[in-house]
This record gives C-alpha cells, structure tokens and sequence, in this order.
C-alpha cells in the first residue's frame, strides 16, 4: 500500500483512463471490481447521459469509481461537478484544462482530485491548487495530448522530484513492466486507457480490439499538430483523409468537427472506420491479446512484482562486484 491506494481506497495503484464519450459502466466498473480505479469519462456528454452511467455503474460494483471532467472540452462542468456531489463520487480527475476553480468545492464535500498534467510547470500549479495526485501523461498517451511532447520516462522523474504529492504516470503504461518502470520512476501509480479497450468485458466494437491486437507502436500516429489540436489515433482510413486535410491546410473550426465525440463513437462503439477514428497510445504495440480486467490487472501485479525483484537482485549483484 502507499499514499496512492490509500487516498483512493483501493488495493492496486492502477486507474483507468477517462474516454470520453466512449465511457461506460460495464468497464468502470470491471476496472473497480479487479482492485484498480475505474472511470467514467464525461467528454461531451449531457449531465443526464453522465447520471445514467454513474447509476448503471453503482449497480454493478459496490466499490470507488472517478469521474472524469476534461474542462475545456466539456460545454457541462458545473452540471458534472453538481452530479459528483449528488452520487458521492469519491475521486474526481480534471484534465484539458485549469482545475484551480474547481478543487475547493470538492475538497469542501470529501472528494480526492486528480490534476491530469503535461509539464512541470502545470503539476507545481495543480499542487499549489489542492490537487491530492498528479497525474503525468507523457506523450506515448492515446487521445487528445499536450504539445510539450515529453515522454512519460523524461516527465515522471521531473515532475516527482518537484511536487510533494504523490505522481501517477500516464502514456505508454500497458502491462507490469511498464507498472514497475513508473514506480522505479517515482510514480505511485499508473493510469492506463487503451490496453483497457483489449479486454473481454470492453463493450467496443471487435474492429477497435482487432486493429489494437494488429497494430504496432508507430500505427498510433499523431494528428493535428499544425494546429495545435494534437491527438495520437491508429492509422485508419478516415485519419488518413484528416492527414490530408490537414496537409491541405484544414481549418481549426473543421479539425475539430472531423475530431469531434461524435466521430469517436463511430469508430469505436460502430466500428465505422471510414467516418469514424480509434484513440490509441503507442503502447498498442505491446498488446497481444484479450484477458479479461481482471486477468489483466492481476498479471500487471504478478509481473510488476517480479520485475522489480529481479532489479533488486541485479542490483546488488552490481553493488558486490564494484
């Protein structure tokens, strides 16, 4: 146990990602029932559609669960800080934007709050905020992602030695390797999305799983970056045609209709990869097959354990001989 489980009343240091309006129960809740941290991501989503999954999520798991609120991307904040309050949520993360408006009322009625960060700047002001984790995503991440383009081996170790709070890495986390190597980075945890969508009890369309057990690290490729809007996606048929728009000069205000929830609902709930894309980190290239959350997250575990016994042992095997 460290400061992690212990401030989100769960056994293992592994949080689900927030996905946007692709979130459901079923997964939140899988994430939970395994001893890791579930999410349900409020992307765009109406205070009404966010309440229904709240409330299927309860009923299928007894257990904490977050809420995820990108700030600059949903038009609802307040409504989903109010339903928060209303179903006692007891972890809420706040990503895509400042979270300094939001975490006293929070903290006023009870609730933990993750400050998702790209720099080390960002994490000192979400510490200085009230912020009770950091959540430092590198690069590697699936989704919407920060133009500083730090690497999540090159951001954790700057952001821990900075903040006193305790720093969950994000990016490019997707097995009990990568578990290990956070924490040798100075992580308590780590929060991980796309290896969650190659599970069993993933309600997503069996096309996204198929292009995440084909696909290798340099098929999740990044789009919108002359724009600023960046995103890391598998290379589909419909990124394809928003690459060459983009080398067209595509206009911000269309970047963002051919990026918008409605299309990532296509792609991953529809299976519609012509009209619609697949959020995807890097780490796609480490996934193999299908296990279900809990095998998956108890095998993260196992191997974590393993690998950072036999550092310790080559370790000491280096310290004799010098």
């Amino acid at each position: 146990m460290n400061r992690v489980t212990k401030l989100l009343n769960i056994p293992y240091p592994i949080i689900q990602g927030g996905m946007g309006n692709i979130s459901n129960a079923k997964l939140a809740a899988a994430v939970s029932e395994a001893g890791g941290l579930g999410t349900i991501g409020c992307g765009t989503m109406s205070g009404e559609q966010v309440e229904r999954i709240i409330l299927q999520t309860k009923d299928l798991t007894s257990k904490p669960f977050a809420l995820n609120i990108a700030i600059n991307v949903s038009p609802h904040v307040e409504q989903l800080i109010d339903l928060a309050i209303k179903h006692d949520i007891p972890v809420i993360s706040l990503s895509a934007g400042n979270p300094a408006p939001f975490i006293p009322v929070l903290h006023e009625h009870g609730k933990v709050v993750l400050a998702i960060v790209a720099s080390v700047k960002h994490a000192l002001k979400a510490e200085e905020a009230g912020a009770d984790i950091v959540v430092a995503e590198g690069y590697e991440a699936a989704g919407i992602n920060s133009p500083y383009e730090l690497t999540t081996f090159t951001l954790v170790p700057q952001v821990a030695q900075k903040v006193k709070i305790p720093v969950v890495a994000a990016g490019g986390v997707g097995d009990g390797n990568g578990l290990a190597a956070a924490l040798m980075l100075g992580a308590e945890g780590v929060q991980i999305g796309t290896r969650f969508i190659a599970t069993k009890e993933a309600p997503f369309h069996n096309s996204y799983k198929e292009q995440l057990l084909e696909a290798s690290g340099t098929d999740a490729v990044i789009i919108g970056r002359s724009l600023g809007r960046i995103r890391r996606v598998l290379n589909t048929t419909y990124v394809q045609e928003i690459v060459e728009q983009e080398k067209n000069g595509v206009s911000l205000q269309d970047f963002g209709k051919l990026t918008s929830e409605k299309h990532h609902v296509l792609g991953a709930i529809k299976g519609d990869l012509r009209q619609g894309f697949l959020n995807s980190g890097q780490v796609a290239g480490l996934i193999h097959d299908i296990p279900s959350v809990k095998e998956l997250v108890e095998d993260m575990m196992k191997t974590a354990n393993n690998r950072m016994k036999i550092g310790a042992t080559l370790l000491a095997l280096v310290t004799q001989t010098n």
